[in-house]
């Protein structure tokens, strides 16, 4: 069974992932992948907003690390891309970053429900026990929505993020996650499956069936993702991410090259 691309991987810039990306390409090409997409943590607009993405002043070196691994394996088609976080009021700042290069895609991504607590860190684990379940899926599902009206990304990364660390609300979210996807079917948005959820305390992949089988009902494209930070994490358990994909009725993913989006059979 051929693979799809694996769109979601990160370097060390990042401050949190290991090996370089001529490593990743290299485990790529022996997992037999034709084409994968480097999407590593954007700079914000201050370098100290938080420790795990690339400084500004870095963007220029993650492309050399990129045009490298493009250059010693031209066998491999590799993508250059962002995973660009969304907070409402940077949107400019996003404008920016994507005129820096020829990008082939951004994954727009939510991590901050505020400008200070983003969810999915381990060393803020504690914020959970103060806020209600069900509030932060709702603000976590409205910026999301808010992503993906901007028009600013090619793929929602991880759509369902709160449920990392196996902490989900008891009442039924249903109506946020048909807000989001009627969003991004008019925007023609694709969302990934994101495989790092098997990972992590969830041990779901992103999103989950629901989510995925709405998203199918509403026409909403797809891409697959590792959220590889170490080589031997490229295109770890597509096999089930394809299998669940099929389940709910996608016959196609989809590549992206300068930003213009393509099916392919799955």
């Amino acid at each position: 069974m051929s693979l799809p691309a694996d769109y979601h991987m990160h370097t060390p810039l990042c401050r949190h992932a290991s090996g370089e990306p001529v490593d990743y390409a290299r485990r790529a090409v022996e997992l037999g992948l034709t084409e994968i997409g480097f999407s590593d943590h954007s700079p914000m607009r201050r370098d100290d907003f938080d420790n795990w993405r690339m400084r500004a002043d870095q963007l220029d070196e993650y492309v050399a690390k990129v045009r490298l691994a493009q250059k010693t394996f031209p066998q491999l088609t590799i993508r250059l891309a962002l995973e660009v976080d969304y907070l409402p009021g940077h949107e400019d700042w996003i404008r920016q970053l994507a005129a820096r290069h020829p990008w082939d895609y951004f994954i727009g991504s939510v991590h901050y429900v505020s400008e200070s607590w983003d969810i999915d860190n381990p060393a803020k684990l504690s914020e959970w026990k103060k806020r209600d379940a069900f509030e932060v899926w709702q603000i976590y599902f409205e910026r999301l929505t808010l992503a993906t009206e901007s028009k600013l990304f090619d793929i929602i990364g991880h759509s369902d993020l709160p449920k990392k660390f196996g902490i989900r609300p008891a009442q039924d979210c249903t109506p946020l996650y048909k807000n989001f996807l009627a969003a991004a079917a008019k925007a023609g948005c694709a969302i990934e499956l994101n495989t790092a959820g098997l990972r992590k305390d969830c041990k779901e992949i992103y999103p989950s069936r629901e989510i995925l089988q709405l998203a199918f009902e509403n026409h909403v494209p797809i891409t697959f993702g590792s959220d590889a930070h170490a080589p031997e994490e490229v295109g770890l358990n597509f096999t089930e991410a394809i299998a669940l994909a099929r389940s709910v009725g996608y016959a196609e993913t989809c590549r992206f090259n300068q930003r213009q989006r393509e099916s392919v059979w799955l």
